[in-house]
């Protein structure tokens, strides 16, 4: 019998945009599929704008829920800034999901910090990363908080976890009126990855 490696998740954010829930929808799809999944949740200055952090691990057998510094499969940033902030998680031929916005920091807002000019240059450096609008897409959608909901689509793609019955976790977990909106992100974000992978 061969034992599936661990796989590591990373999803970083800043305060209010979903990015905890995000994390738990992925624990729940992963658990019902049978894996083994680890699920910690690291939070910054916990008000809106600070930092936030989840880190889901899953397997046939997973010892803890810490991610390694240098063995993220991937890291989806749902803010420019924060890909940055996680980029020493990622493993050497791991994949960086940005979401293309910005949200300025508090010591940023008061002046006591800038926010860099141009992450998106640094981070090509650096990593293979997909650069995805997801907040302009989620508000052309009618709804910004469903941002979250297309980044964890592209995860669901890139990390091949399609054969999962999203729509109906979906379904279990997300208030009634938004269920066919949440359903319809998810597969935007799935299809924006399709979409990068056949450039």
């Amino acid at each position: 019998m061969i034992i599936m490696k661990t796989k590591n998740i990373l999803l970083a954010g800043v305060g209010g945009q979903g990015t905890i829930t995000a994390a738990k929808l992925l624990t729940t799809g992963l658990m019902q599929a049978g894996y083994d999944v680890k699920m910690s949740e690291i939070h910054g200055m916990s008000q809106r704008g600070g930092s936030v952090s989840s880190q889901v691990r899953y397997g046939d057998e997973v010892q803890s829920p810490v991610i390694e510094l240098g063995t993220a499969d991937i890291l989806v940033a749902f803010e420019k800034m924060e890909a940055m902030r996680y980029i020493n998680y990622l493993k050497a031929d791991g994949k960086v999901i940005v979401n293309d916005t910005e949200i300025w920091p508090m010591p940023v807002v008061i002046g006591q910090a800038e926010y860099h000019p141009d992450i998106l240059g640094e981070l090509a450096k650096i990593a293979d990363a997909k650069v995805i609008p997801a907040s302009d897409i989620a508000t052309q959608m009618g709804n910004e908080k469903v941002t979250n909901v297309i980044l964890l689509g592209t995860i669901v793609k890139a990390m091949g976890l399609e054969h999962i019955d999203w729509n109906r976790i979906i379904e279990d977990n997300v208030k009634p009126k938004f269920v066919e909106l949440n359903k319809a992100a998810m597969a935007k974000g799935m299809a924006l990855v399709a979409e990068r992978a056949s450039h």
